[in-house]
């Protein structure tokens, strides 16, 4: 985990980057489609988009806020509010629900002790549930960060969920 000083450093290192390569733009709209591989790095950095930090990309890069903030509100995968460390995503499409995905949610929210939508107070986990993780054939299934769960039963879940504490 970086500190302060370590996060500003990694923020000015972004703004260059992008500095640069939105130079090599030579039309307005191509300079545009920089923000969401910004908003993406901001958020790996700081794990949701501080109001801040997004103020002074759009003056850095001479970018409105309104279109930076217009690409972050658009995309589900940009939050405003801090996240944990690790991001648990729990699909309650048909075919986990058919599965047992009820279960498996109630499961992880007794375990972590977190509703849907809720962050750890050590901001260690976010539980979140979606639609759709476009991996119907492992359901029940949850993702952790960038990693997939599939045919989940809540003894595995639980067994999953300790390798993360």
């Amino acid at each position: 985990m970086l500190n302060e000083k370590e996060k500003l450093e990694k923020l000015n290192s972004i703004i260059r980057k992008y500095k640069n390569l939105q130079r090599s733009f030579s039309e307005s709209s191509k300079k545009r489609e920089i923000v969401i591989p910004i908003l993406q790095e901001l958020q790996e950095l700081y794990n949701y988009l501080p109001e801040g930090t997004l103020r002074i990309i759009a003056t850095e890069l001479n970018l409105p806020l309104s279109k930076i903030y217009g690409v972050a509100t658009f995309y589900a995968q940009f939050t405003f509010t801090p996240r944990g460390k690790n991001l648990i995503r729990l699909c309650t499409g048909t075919a986990c629900h058919v599965r047992g995905g009820k279960r498996i949610l109630q499961t992880a929210e007794r375990i972590l002790e977190l509703k849907d939508g809720e962050t750890s107070k050590d901001f260690k986990f976010t539980l979140q549930t979606v639609r759709c993780l476009g991996t119907c054939f492992l359901a029940p299934v949850m993702m952790i960060n960038h990693e997939y769960f599939g045919r989940l039963t809540t003894q595995k879940i639980e067994t999953v969920l300790k390798e993360y504490e």
